[in-house]
């Protein structure tokens, strides 16, 4: 008999949040589940680790029938653990990280805790995938991307992906996604703004706001994608060499006199 897959689940909204918790039960039907994530949130951490000091593990009981820890660090401390501590090194069929309250599609993948233990999970070389949703809410309903979360997993399982990818995937906030799109992610950045306040002992502080500007008109993109209430998908790597970069570098004299 076939055994199923084992499936480790991570986010960084951390273990309590509905996400994970909708992305933790959809897993359940596909294979065994490992849940290791933050003891509180951790988005905008990007591929943050802990270092100097002591990381907890704690193994809890919040969802009957799955075995779960809770981490005190970032949401790649989180992977790292599993794997070198949970798994010991047998690593797992799959890595699934989210589903995050809110968009990380176009730049947002940079600053991305969800991504970034994906992307962590893809340097292990686990099939990862990072699963958000276009709400920002703590009362946002997951249950009309669920189909697609499941069949994306089970395509990933089935015939695995390019060595140093993982999947970035999107939804719109909407009941009526058309479907899905492989996209490229869209070349967009955050017009950032910091509006300066006042604390009640007078002292300045600031509090970042802004909006993503898109002067990508393309409509192959995951901004495009969503706009049109598609679900994104997105190839992501890891290896940041700008490989177009290197001829026009090798042209340039360095000598040194």
């Amino acid at each position: 008999m076939k055994t199923k897959p084992t499936i480790l689940v991570v986010n960084d909204d951390g273990i309590t949040a509905p996400g994970i918790k909708a992305l933790t039960e959809t897993m359940q039907g596909i294979g065994h589940v490992v849940v290791v994530a933050p003891d509180s949130p951790q988005s905008g951490m990007g591929h943050a680790i802990t270092i100097g000091k002591p990381l907890r593990l704690d193994r809890v009981d919040i969802y009957e029938g799955v075995e779960m820890y809770r981490c005190s660090g970032t949401p790649v401390d989180c992977v790292k653990l599993a794997v070198t501590k949970i798994f010991k090194g047998k690593k797992p069929d799959l890595c699934v990280s989210g589903i995050n309250h809110g968009l990380n599609n176009a730049i947002n993948v940079l600053y991305s805790g969800t991504m970034s233990a994906a992307v962590e999970g893809a340097i292990e070389s686990i099939p990862s995938i990072g699963f958000s949703l276009d709400d920002y809410t703590l009362e946002a309903d997951f249950s009309h991307c669920l189909k697609f979360v499941k069949t994306i997993a089970l395509q990933v399982l089935q015939n695995g992906l390019p060595i140093g990818t993982l999947l970035n995937v999107n939804f719109p906030n909407t009941k009526d996604i058309k479907g899905v799109k492989i996209c490229r992610q869209a070349n967009a950045k955050w017009a950032e703004e910091f509006d300066e306040r006042l604390d009640p002992y007078k002292r300045h502080y600031y509090w970042l706001t802004g909006v993503l500007e898109n002067n990508d008109k393309g409509e192959d993109t995951d901004i495009w994608a969503l706009d049109h209430n598609y679900a994104s998908v997105v190839p992501v790597q890891f290896d940041l060499t700008a490989h177009h970069a290197i001829p026009t570098l090798n042209s340039w004299s360095f000598s040194v006199s």
